[in-house]
Order: C-alpha cells, then structure tokens, then sequence
C-alpha cells in the first residue's frame, strides 16, 4: 500500500498547505542529506584520519575540499536553475552526491578521502544551493520565514544526530568508520524517491540559453588558488615568500578576469548587477563573515572534545548538543515572528550578535575549562547561527525578481560557503602551528628533545607514547581557544554589514513583479507565478505580452 499525495497544483491554482508541505518533505531529507555528510564526520574524523595514518594538516583538508568544491560549484548550480527544471537539477545533485559518498567509504588512505571528499562536495553544493532556491520559487518571502522554522529542526537534527551518529559508528567494533559516508546511501536514496513523488514544478523552456562556462571556470579556479594558499601558507613556506607572491598574484589576476567576464556575458554565473546592490552587498558580506566564523570555528569542537578533553567519539557528539539547541529554537521562533511582523532585520543583527557573544566565551576555554562554560558558549553560537545564516538568504531572495532567483540565491551560499572554507583553511592552519609550537615549548621545558616524541603531528594519540599524550592533549584543548576568539573578530565583521542592511519589509509574493507600473496586474502576475512554481520570469513575461 502507498501513501497518497495531493495532487499537483494545476495552472492558476495556488499551492495548498499541504501540498508545500508535501514538497518540502523532500527538500529538506535532500538538506538533511547534505548536511548530515559534513556533520557525521565531525566528531569521527580523529578516528577516521587516525585510522589512515594522516596528519592536522590533511585533517582539516577533508573538511576544506568538499567545503571547496561546494563553493566552486554552488553559483553554477543556482544559475542553472534559471535555466533547466530546478527539480531535474536536485536529483543530479543527489546523485552525485551519493556516488561521491560511496567513493569516500572505500577510501584507502587520507589521500584518496580528501579526493573522494572533493567529488562529494560537487553534489553537497548542489543540494546547498537549490533547495533554496526551489523553496524560493514555491513561497512568497513574507511566509518563508514560517518555514524556516522547519528548515532549523532539520538543521538542528542533522547537526545533533550527524555528531552522535557518527560516534556511534566509530564506537561500534562491528560497523567502522567507512560507516559514516555509507550511512548518506538510503537517506539519498529516499530523498530521491520523495521528490519524485511529491515536487511538482512546471518546466518553461528559454530559448538561446547560454551557460557561462568561461565565468564559472575563472571563479572556481580563482577561489581554489587562494584557499590552497590559504591552506599552506604559514607551513609550508612563509607569508611573506615567493610562493605567496606567485599564488596570491594568481589568484587575484584570474578573478579580477572572471569579473571582466561576469559584467560582459548575457548570462553570468553570478549577475554583478544583483550583488552590487546594497541589500545583497551587505547581507553577502554578512554571510561570508558568518560562514567563516560558524564552520571555521565549530568543526573543531569534536577535536577538542575528543582529542584536548579525551571524550569518546559518540561524548563528543553528545557535548554539540547546546549548539544545535540553540539553532533550532532560535530558527524556529525568529522565522515565525518574522512571518507575523514581515521585518527580518532586528533579528539579523540580534543574531550576529549573540553569535560573537558567543565565540568570545568559547576564545575562552582551554583544556580544563568547565563544560558548563564551553555549552553556553556554545548555545549562544547556535543560536546566532540560527538567527542570522537563512534569514540573510531570505533577505537577498526579497530583493530579485524570479527570474533571477537561482543566480542570486547560488551567490550568496556561493559566498557563505567561501566563508567557511576560508574559515576552515586559516583557523585550521593556525590551529596546526599553534598546536605544533606549544608541543615544542613543553618537551624542551620538559628537557625532552621534540623528536624523542615521535611524529606528534598525528591525531592517533595511542600510537604516541604515554608520556607524550597528556601534552599532545593540552596543546590541542589550550589552541582552540585560540582560534575561537579568531572567530569573534571575524564575526564583528557580520554585526557591522548587518546593521548597515536598509530597513527591509518582506514581500507577500513569490515574485517581484512591477507593482509600481500596474498593482492589481502585478499581484495576479505574482499569484500564479507562486501557485504553480514557475521555473523563471519566463511565464509571466508571456502573460504581460
């Protein structure tokens, strides 16, 4: 026996309630998919690399090069939803995605993860990029906000049960941490099975549509230049070397290029007439300082947990649990009040914030500091996170026509997801040196040459010996402490972009027709793009004309 859904929406007929639900319920096991890859690893990662004899710098690339290869693609992903069926575009992305995860399962080495981690971020920035902007394209913003409450529960259960879920594979003898990237196979599949069965949006072909592909090549390989300097710099050779001049140069030249290319070409991958204006200046700006805070600083607290306080992987995952609370009770009760009051802004700024608030307690902490401390500390990022990260999507989302929605919406998580891979880079790269350089400073204290402690760059704490491990663990839990305050400062930069964000009062349609050339036009214009989930501006040019 299946379930019965409603049925599709036919021309001209709003969406029900139960219809957006019954699409959402796909989405969001597509975002939990997605965000469960990046979380079920966050507390296993010391097993895992310390299984594959890896090393803090290769730790933090597995993170970085999915987090990278989300980046890159994410604009390419929203722009091709202006242009193909947003829900074909969703199912490639799931499949690659899952593909990418069976690759990451068989991996032999920390090499060939970080490869098979770089393929899964292809399809983890798909994901990332077109639920929004499909969630956008069935709901007007004013009652967006309502359902972002339901995007934080999925927020909130992906980061809460990927830690504990993936502490519980590596604990238990009988499964292994291959495991944790198995694990995303049924979710995907399922997803897929439910967005065929209830996501029905209409197809409205364009004609002479072109890909921007020499765009999307420059911005990727830009972005990628400067995070592997960004990566290596500092350890590999110096700031201030001709490695840096050549990589930074590079990297900058190809951008400057790509700009030339994006203001030039009918169809860029990220439209500069859109990020140029204020309100999507300000709220990317915004987003890329919360993205660089919120992943660069939270991917290390099951490090700190497992390897500077010596908690087991599923503790660790246990111990997140006040930073998902608070994303899901602030995300929950800030997207109702702003569906009911139609302003987003206060609660933008209270969010960023409460997110430095936040991260100052956790810059705080060292190996000892007292668990009660470190959960505040982290409630209130959850929190920040909760208040901020969707609702400057919804505000760029508020200011472009249809049409333009998938480019717009690519371009913003584009920039979040270069802030976290940013963020990633840098506090993972202070974090090795910090690291690296209290180690030396407590063998030489100690009268013990560093090298009589074996490699201690390795997150394997058995394979050290005993006498080591007690100051492996100080140098770890004391460092992070380190690079949260790192993360406050970059965080200030959010407060500062969103309290220069214009006063915004949420629109009640789906597009932004031209309400100032014929309202009542406008209005029945943007009710029937919003009840049938019009792919672009396509349809509703055709009913002007």
């Amino acid at each position: 026996m299946t379930a019965q859904t409603a049925s599709p929406p036919a021309p001209g007929e709003a969406m029900t309630h139960r219809q957006t639900l019954e699409a959402l319920s796909g989405l969001l096991l597509v975002l939990f998919v997605a965000m469960t890859s990046a979380t079920v690893v966050s507390t296993a990662l010391p097993t895992i690399i310390g299984a594959l004899d890896g090393t803090q710098s290769q730790y933090t690339w597995v993170v970085t090069a999915s987090l990278l290869a989300a980046t890159a693609t994410t604009p390419i992903w929203g722009k091709l939803a202006d242009l193909f069926s947003k829900k074909l575009l969703v199912q490639i992305a799931i499949g690659i995605f899952l593909v990418g995860s069976i690759i990451c399962g068989f991996a032999q080495n920390a090499g060939e993860l970080i490869a098979a981690r770089a393929f899964q971020g292809l399809g983890m920035g798909g994901l990332q990029a077109l639920v929004q902007v499909v969630m956008a394209a069935m709901i007007p913003p004013r009652e967006r906000g309502r359902y972002n409450g339901y995007l934080g529960g999925v927020m909130a259960l992906a980061t809460v049960g990927g830690p504990l879920l993936g502490g519980l594979i590596v604990d238990t003898d009988w499964l292994g941490w291959r495991w944790c990237f198995f694990i995303g196979v049924p979710i995907a599949i399922v997803a897929l099975i439910v967005l065929q069965r209830t996501l029905h949006l209409a197809v409205v072909k364009r004609e002479g549509v072109s890909i921007d592909y020499p765009g999307a090549f420059l911005i990727a390989g830009g972005v990628s230049i400067l995070l592997i300097w960004v990566t290596f710099v500092g350890s590999s050779f110096d700031w201030v070397s001709w490695q840096t001049a050549v990589m930074v140069g590079a990297g900058v030249i190809v951008l400057a290029f790509a700009t030339w290319v994006e203001s030039r070409v009918s169809e860029p991958v990220v439209p500069l007439r859109v990020i140029t204006q204020r309100t999507p200046a300000l709220a990317i700006v915004a987003s890329l300082s919360v993205g660089m805070a919120m992943f660069g600083g939270a991917v290390f607290l099951g490090q700190y947990f497992q390897i500077g306080r010596g908690y087991s992987p599923t503790e660790a995952g246990l111990l997140t649990i006040p930073m998902m609370a608070g994303v899901l009770l602030s995300s929950t009760i800030s997207g109702r009040l702003i569906t009911a009051t139609g302003k987003i802004k206060p609660y933008i700024i209270a969010g960023t914030v409460v997110l430095v608030a936040g991260f100052g307690i956790l810059g705080t902490i060292d190996h000892e500091t007292n668990l009660v401390i470190v959960g505040v500390g982290m409630f209130l990022v959850g929190t920040g996170v909760g208040m901020s990260m969707q609702n400057l999507v919804l505000v760029v989302q508020n200011t472009v026509a249809l049409s333009d929605l998938g480019a717009a919406s690519g371009a913003i998580t584009f920039f979040r997801s270069l802030g976290g891979t940013i963020g990633v880079s840098v506090l993972g790269a202070v974090l090795a040196n910090k690291v690296t350089a209290d180690i030396t400073d407590h063998l030489r204290a100690a009268g013990v040459s560093p090298s009589a402690g074996g490699d201690t760059s390795t997150l394997d704490l058995k394979a050290l010996p005993p006498a080591f491990q007690e100051i492996v663990r100080a140098a770890y839990g004391d460092a992070t402490g380190h690079i949260f305050l790192i993360a406050a400062a970059i965080a200030v930069v959010g407060v500062l972009a969103a309290v220069a964000l214009p006063k915004v009062e949420l629109r009640t349609t789906v597009d932004m027709a031209k309400a100032d050339k014929d309202p009542e036009e406008a209005t029945a214009l943007t009710e029937v793009a919003g009840g049938v989930g019009v792919e672009d501006g396509d349809r509703t040019e055709g009913i002007r004309r």
